[in-house]
Order: structure tokens, then sequence, then C-alpha cells
């Protein structure tokens, strides 16, 4: 079944009317029940709600902690507390339409029994209904129980998603609006749609409206904050693109370096290639786990996931490889602290090798960056639904498939604002660590708006100059590393003390959770990739962040695509391509003629153009070109 447009409509409808009935949902549970008034911005004592049972009383007191979290970093005015208790709502909502969405790609991959098609008729419920007895309770309560605990179980592969104690996962639709999500997840127009990778994709495109982004637009020429910038630069990339852009970019790389003899050749069916080319191979073929491919604008994946296919076809050549040639024939020079050994020592036979190499995938070959929370659960789901379908593909019983880890999708969230808890927590380290730590988040400070532009891996070896050493030190890049390493390793681990003990509240546990993810994106930075893809943001820069970029990249500072192009071949060793899809105004208007002339044609070559024209990105109102370019300085 192929996404056209009635296709898309369909779907676009479905998310819009769920969205619809969840926002609804928990606004009125968060006015009725737990006394946050989204309206007017008021937020009733604990002690006023007599009428919640314990567990009410809790999540009334966690969604209350939730928001002074949010509010330490925007303020505590009216309006922040509506925007606030409107995040909440929104991303409470977004939360559960994507698990019941999951569960439904699961079930369609034979992962699941039946346990949200049928709703409280499906299978695997019944079966759990039956084993459990009468203790649930009446239908409505052990459905709501079933799914809780299906939540638990896949929050352990996927915590970004399905973790029930995250803030964005407190809150579930009551029986009665529960039954109508899933009577419109349910529609047997939409039940085909499960088995597709691309449905997730479409489900995040259509969660914010066009009328959403038409509204944001008119406020202001440029995004006021990171959800504005976010939502307003939401565009699904199609799938034909994505091939095109990955097949001339990892494609050709590894085309290149097998000499034109990969099967790649011919299963990549916009690599442009000329019949009688063959290049030469290279002396070592690189260790496939060396490879790193970066999405800066990841959304739901759309490019890693189709990557995933040809990192499949990399491993089994390099298997094929190594067996021709011998052990060590693998290049692994590029990453030599991750201590590979050849694969034939690392695994018994080619069988053991290929079940784990869907893992291998998700935790050493992609990557993702976004500022949209939503996109890390939705990216991280897409990617771990794609290794179980390899798995499914091969005929590798549940049992006998890898754990897989957590994977290179980051969440470019705020670091945490609370001034109190930042304190306390400080007052754990020695004085040096103390410093880097509050260094560290005044670095991280605009990263909900700079995402990957975030230069963390240029300003951490000046942080750890002054802090370990001393102004006019200069430090070895090794040592740099070393000391860097070896702080961030304290770091996490008091976070984790500090979160961890008894005294702890729900407020300090979200400041722990945001400053790992800020250390998280540090690590990312400082990564080298090879493959840099991306339909990143376009236009104006977002006003908070506007002086910092145009400082940091005058070559690009006019449209936030130039400084997307200029840092994705920053982060890219030499000889690394750069696929990407934008405006095709970049290639001939004067106001990008620096960006032509120093970037483009300054630090890279052009390999591969197309020139798209309209409507190629949904309801983008512009010409668009893909191109790749080849770094060679």
């Amino acid at each position: 079944m192929a996404f056209d447009q009635a296709t898309r409509n369909r779907l676009q409808k479905l998310v819009s009317d769920s969205r619809k009935r969840l926002t609804e949902e928990f606004t009125l549970q968060l006015q009725q029940d737990y006394g946050l008034d989204p309206k007017t911005g008021e937020v009733t004592e604990l002690e006023r709600l007599i009428h919640l049972s314990d567990r009410e009383r809790h999540t009334a007191a966690l969604l209350r902690e939730t928001l002074a979290h949010y509010l330490a970093l925007e303020g505590d005015g009216k309006s922040q507390r509506q925007a606030a208790i409107d995040r909440i709502i929104r991303e409470q909502a977004f939360t559960v339409l994507n698990r019941l969405a999951a569960l439904l790609m699961m079930e369609a991959r034979g992962l699941l029994l039946p346990a949200v098609s049928q709703g409280t008729q499906s299978q695997a419920f019944e079966l759990y209904r039956h084993l459990a007895g009468t203790a649930l309770g009446e239908t409505g309560e052990a459905y709501q129980t079933f799914l809780f605990s299906l939540f638990d179980e896949f929050a352990i592969d996927l915590p970004a998603l399905f973790d029930r104690f995250a803030p964005q996962g407190r809150l579930f639709p009551r029986e009665t609006a529960l039954n109508a999500l899933l009577e419109l997840l349910n529609d047997h127009e939409i039940e085909p749609l499960w088995a597709l990778d691309e449905t997730i994709g479409w489900i995040y495109q259509y969660f914010n409206s066009q009328e959403e982004r038409k509204a944001m637009r008119k406020a202001s020429q440029a995004p006021r904050n990171s959800r504005e910038l976010a939502v307003r630069n939401q565009f699904f990339t199609p799938r034909y693109v994505v091939e095109f852009l990955v097949d001339n970019t990892l494609g050709r790389q590894w085309f290149n370096a097998t000499g034109g003899t990969t099967p790649l050749r011919d299963s990549c069916q916009y690599l442009l290639v000329k019949p009688d080319e063959q290049p030469e191979a290279s002396i070592k073929l690189r260790d496939p786990r060396t490879l790193k491919l970066l999405d800066p604008a990841c959304g739901s994946m759309h490019f890693g996931l189709y990557a995933f296919d040809l990192f499949l076809q990399i491993y089994r050549d390099a298997w094929q490889w190594e067996q021709q040639h011998g052990p060590g024939v693998l290049d692994v020079s590029t990453q030599p602290e991750a201590g590979f050994e050849p694969l034939r020592h690392t695994y018994s036979g080619e069988e053991a090798f290929l079940r784990d190499v869907p893992r291998l995938i998700v935790e050493h070959n992609i990557y993702g960056v976004d500022i949209d929370p939503r996109a890390a659960q939705i990216a991280s789901l897409a990617l771990w639904l794609r290794a179980q379908r390899a798995w499914h593909e091969a005929d590798v019983k549940a049992q006998q498939r890898p754990d897989v880890g957590q994977g290179n999708v980051v969440a470019a969230v705020a670091p945490p604002a609370e001034q109190e808890l930042r304190k306390a927590f400080m007052a754990r380290l020695d004085s040096q660590d103390a410093k880097l730590f509050e260094k560290t988040l005044q670095m991280l400070k605009g990263l909900p708006e700079l995402g990957v532009l975030l230069r963390a891996e240029k300003e951490l070896p000046a942080l750890i100059r002054q802090i370990y050493v001393g102004k006019g030190s200069d430090l070895f890049a090794e040592q740099e590393q070393e000391t860097w390493q070896k702080a961030e390793k304290r770091l996490r681990r008091t976070l984790l003390e500090f979160s961890d003990e008894a005294s702890a509240t729900y407020q300090s546990r979200l400041f722990t959770q945001d400053a790992l993810q800020g250390l998280r994106m540090i690590d990312l930075c400082r990564v080298v990739f090879d493959v840099v893809v991306m339909n990143p943001p376009f236009g104006a820069l977002s006003s908070g962040v506007k002086a910092k970029l145009g400082r940091e990249f005058p070559n690009s500072k006019n449209d936030l695509l130039a400084i997307f192009v200029e840092r994705g071949l920053e982060v890219m060793r030499k000889g690394g391509r750069l696929g990407a899809i934008t405006s095709r105004t970049c290639f001939f208007l004067s106001s990008f003629q620096k960006w032509r002339e120093e970037v483009v044609l300054g630090i890279a070559r052009p390999e591969v153009m197309a020139d798209l024209g309209h409507g190629v990105m949904d309801d983008a109102m512009v010409e668009a070109a893909a191109f790749v370019l080849e770094k060679h300085s």
C-alpha cells in the first residue's frame, strides 16, 4: 500500500482527531481532577484536592513538580504557567498516541499478539485476563493495567517512549476516551498502514497541523522559541529523496571503497555510477562498526531507516571481505579506543555475526539529533522496529535476538535551570568538577534552538584547560579528551546518585535527566562522522540564538539551511559526504554567494544535484533541490 495523497489524508485526519480527543481528555483531567487550569494558569493547592485517591494524589504532586521544572526555565508568570500546562497536555497526548501506534506496528510485524487492534477483545488481553483472574477488576480497569504492563515491558528497550514515570507519560485516557481513541486507530482503512515503516513518520508530521504552522508564521517572521522552530520546519522527506541522498552518500562511499564490487551497485536504484565505472578499491576496507552516519534534524529518522538497509549489506560485504583476505584487513584506525577485534575472532561464524548485525547498526552506525522531544521517542522506536523486522525476516526467534542498547538518538533539551538543585548538586563535587558542571550548563544554554549547531567540541577543550590546568596551559588534544572523559564519568555517577537517593524529589530526577541528556549531546558533538544526511530547517534564525550563530557562521548566517550544511561538513572527516534537500534558491541568490564560495566550493565539492521544484515536501512552499557534497578540506 503506497502513501499516496488519499492515504496521507486519511492518516492526517486520524492524527488530528486523535490529538483533539486526547487534548480534550487531558485538559478535563487537569482541570477537574488535578487542579491545573490551562485557561487561567491557576494551580490549586494540593491539600484542597480531597477527592483524589492516594495514587491520584501522587500523580497530582508529580504534575506540580513537572510544572515547576518547566517554569524554572521560563519564569513563573500567568502566561508562562498557561504555556507550561499546555505543554504538559500536549506531551501527554502525543506520548499516548505514539505508544498505541507503536503497539499496533509491533502487532503488524508479528512481535506482539493482538493487544490494541481489537481493544478489550484482543487476544493478548484475553490471555492476560485469563491468567490474572478477577483480581484486575472491571474490564476497563483491567485493560488499562494490561496496557501498562506492556508499556513497562517495552520500556526496557525504548525508555524514551514507554517509560511511564517520565514527565510526558504521567496521564492516561479514561475508559470512554480510550475506547473512542481505539475506534479511531482501528479503522479498517487505517489498518494496512501499521505494517509500513513510514507510518510513524507521517504521524509525527501530522501531529502539528498546517493551521498551527501558519499561525506561527503570521505571528512572527522568525521562530520565537525552540518549539516554533521545530513545528515551522517539520516537513516529511519523500522516500525517493531519502534513497537518492543515502545512495549517493553512504552508498557511494562503500561503492568506492570496495572498488565497485558491492551488491549495492545494483540494489541502490538512485546511485549515480557510470556503466563501466570501477574505482580503485581501498587497501584496507573500513570496519563497518566504525562507520558513522548523522541526521542532524532527524525527526522520525526517515534517512536512518533507509540507511539501515544499506548497512545490512555493508556488514555482509565486510564479512566476506575478511574471509577472503584474512584477519586485520578491516581498518579500525578511525576508532582505536573501541578495541574492535576482527569479525572472525568476535563471532563463532557467519550466522552468529549476521544475527548481531541489527544491534550493531543501532548502537554503532546511525546517529540522530532533534530539538523536538517527540523525535527522540519516534526515531528510537523507528530504528528498534527496523531491527526487529530484520530479525523477523531472517527468522530469528524473539528469545535469540540480542538486546538493543540505547542507540544514538539525542533530544536537544534545555539544561536544568533550578538554581537550588544546581547548588545542592554542585556541593557534592570537588571545586574543579563543580566549576566544570556550572560552565557546561552555561555552554548548553540555547541548546533547544541550536541542536547540533552547538559547537561543544570546540568550546570544551578551552574549558578543560581553564579548569583543570590553569590559564596559559596547552594540553595535547589526547590529554584533553582523557581529562574530559574522566570528569564526565564522575559527573554522571554523582548525578545518578543524586537522583537515586531516597530523599530525592521527582523534580530532582527531572533535573538529573536533563543534565545527563546535555552530556549525551556533548558526546555526540565530539564524534567525527563519515556521512551526514538531512532535511534541515530553513529560513530566518531563531531570535534567541541569532547573534551567536551570526558570529560563529559568518559565511552562512543569512539562512538556517546554509548553517546546517556548513556545520554538517564541519563534523565530517575529510572525504566524507553530505546529502541534503533544501530550497534551491541557495544556489543562485546573491545573499548566498559567500556560502557558495567559502563552504560549498571552499571546503567541499558538489558531486550530485537534482532540481526537484515545487510540491516535494508536503505543504512546504519552496522549490526544492537535493544535492551531495564531498568534503575535501
